[in-house]
């Protein structure tokens, strides 16, 4: 799909039940690997919950990352997206979610595995009034374009986060995830964080050797569980 932005547009996809309309919807917010096939995935999974699900395309501008294999080329062409245009993107996704059968006043975030997309789904709600975000994994990374980290964005946070993580991380210390979950509860944000022990970086994506069955499934549950208790 296209999504009209300020700009022109930038591609995406979605997914949506086949018939019905007024669907809570679901930012997923792409990894650094761009739009990719497990990406899509996650929007159907969305869509036979019931969701319209919206996945933009923070990168294409800069450059297609889902087509890389090199990882410093990756870094390379993410490190040039701009935070203030991501959050614009998401801005037009929820106006197009709005147009086409979505209800904007249901909105929940979905990241996973990266600064930009915790930032997506961090600030998701002051720049597109996300009530309810999920997180899987984060890191932490600051630049001119990208000044801020998730950590920062917890004081104006006025919804619940969850964050799964996994404790054999190599890439999300487990004392900066003591950092979040401190900093969460230091503002009564009702949030919660919850670390598998045995699961390493990326242990949701089922296209991986990362991936680990278990860790993902009780994720998942947990996740469809949360945007429900929080209305949504």
């Amino acid at each position: 799909m296209k999504i009209p932005v300020s700009d022109g547009e930038i591609s995406g996809y979605r997914a949506q039940p086949k018939s019905g309309g007024s669907f809570p919807v679901v930012l997923v917010a792409c990894e650094i690997f761009g739009l990719q096939e497990h990406i899509k995935d996650i929007c159907r999974r969305f869509a036979d919950e019931g969701y319209l699900a919206i996945a933009p395309d923070f990168f294409c501008r800069q450059g297609d990352v889902s087509k890389l294999e090199d990882f410093d080329a990756i870094i390379k062409i993410i490190s040039q997206v701009p935070d203030a245009q991501v959050m614009s993107d998401l801005d037009a996704a929820v106006e197009w979610a709005a147009k086409h059968k979505g209800d904007a006043k249901k909105l929940e975030s979905r990241g996973s595995a990266g600064r930009s997309c915790n930032m997506a789904v961090f600030c998701s709600q002051s720049e597109s009034q996300s009530r309810h975000r999920m997180v899987w994994t984060a890191r932490r990374r600051s630049t001119n374009l990208q000044p801020k980290h998730p950590i920062d964005i917890v004081p104006m946070l006025k919804a619940p986060v969850l964050g799964l993580y996994g404790g054999k991380d190599q890439g999300i210390p487990l004392d900066t995830v003591e950092k979040m979950r401190e900093a969460l509860k230091k503002t009564g944000n009702p949030s919660e964080i919850i670390v598998y022990p045995d699961a390493p970086h990326g242990f949701f994506a089922d296209t991986r050797e990362s991936y680990r069955k278990e860790a993902a499934q009780d994720g998942w549950k947990r996740l469809l569980a949360w945007f429900k208790k929080n209305g949504a």
